[in-house]
């Protein structure tokens, strides 16, 4: 199946901001060392001091990523995740990854993949319906007002889920389960936070003694990069940035490659198979967790408004063209 788709009082205003934004990154780095996760359950959580809150519920009137919730999109977001866990093999990762590492399907800018997102609209996610451009400028805007100096951040959210051009038939047409969805490693046991872990039953690697330990095939501590995660537009976008050599820095790179990897930084399992270089990064997952999940609304973003500002930053960290 493939789908398409005033100045004293400034200054002391901007302390006060700076002041909060860091409690905030020090908040989550506590958390991560102490148990390696943050949980933001609260179903009203203020993010910062600029005002911008957690919304209770979604666009369906249901709480965020209430996957068992009876609505419109729940049949049809259950039989994503039955499919993308009977699929999602070690093996089919491994194919995944050498196939698209090639980046020989065309040639375009950064904004030229934001359009093309026009048409895809991601069937696994419960609380949005909307062209993923939307999703991308609204994630990216709620971030720029919180963290007005950390433009790498503003970034890596308009282009987190460009990878979701791999639903489109010039980049091969994968079906929606090999392209969206949260994403968990291959290769070691399927923890059981993972959602609807029930359909793991019918993969084929819970037949293989080897990936049915808490380790598996891997050593705890190895880090990430060494882990294999299923396939997905977080992995090929993570790539694509990579071998195109990006500037943005390497927590960047890791909100790109990990930020459907809700089993760690959602429930925190795997922490087990983390190194140091990922807990420093997984404080800026955690932030940047907040306005991808709870900034989706039906409220517009004025694209030729914004699109000047996110033309310097695309100039600034990436090349002209890129391979994809």
């Amino acid at each position: 199946m493939t789908i398409l788709f005033d100045h004293n009082v400034q200054d002391i205003e901007e302390d006060e901001t700076k002041k909060t934004k860091q409690n905030d990154v020090d908040a989550v780095t506590d958390l991560v060392l102490e148990a390696g996760f943050l949980h933001p359950d609260p179903p009203q959580l203020q993010i910062s001091s600029s005002g911008f809150i957690a919304p209770v519920v979604n666009a369906f009137g249901h709480a965020f990523r209430a996957y068992d919730a009876q609505g419109q999109r729940q049949k049809g977001v259950e039989n994503f995740y039955r499919l993308n866990h009977i699929h999602q093999t070690f093996d089919f990762v491994k194919r995944m990854r050498e196939e698209y590492s090639k980046l020989d399907k065309m040639e375009m800018s950064i904004w030229e993949c934001c359009e093309l997102l026009n048409e895809v609209v991601d069937e696994s996610d419960p609380d949005l319906d909307e062209p993923q451009i939307e999703h991308l400028l609204q994630t990216a805007e709620a971030i720029r007002k919180d963290y007005p100096d950390e433009d790498w951040l503003h970034l890596t959210a308009l282009i987190h889920d460009l990878g979701k051009v791999l639903l489109l038939p010039k980049f091969g047409g994968l079906p929606q389960w090999a392209v969206v969805g949260d994403t968990h490693p291959l290769g070691c046991a399927f923890d059981e936070s993972i959602v609807h872990h029930k359909y793991f039953i019918d993969n084929p690697d819970c037949q293989n003694p080897a990936y049915n330990t808490k380790n598996g095939v891997y050593e705890e501590g190895c880090g990430l990069d060494n882990v294999t995660i299923s396939w997905g537009h977080d992995d090929y976008m993570y790539l694509v940035a990579k071998e195109n050599k990006t500037k943005l820095p390497s927590s960047g790179l890791f909100i790109i490659r990990y930020h459907s990897f809700y089993p760690l930084h959602r429930c925190g399992a795997y922490t087990h198979l983390m190194n140091d270089e990922d807990k420093a990064n997984l404080k800026w997952l955690h932030i940047f967790n907040k306005y991808d999940l709870y900034s989706k609304s039906k409220v517009r973003v004025d694209v030729e408004k914004v699109k000047p500002y996110y033309l310097t930053l695309i100039k600034k960290y990436f090349p002209e063209k890129l391979r994809w």
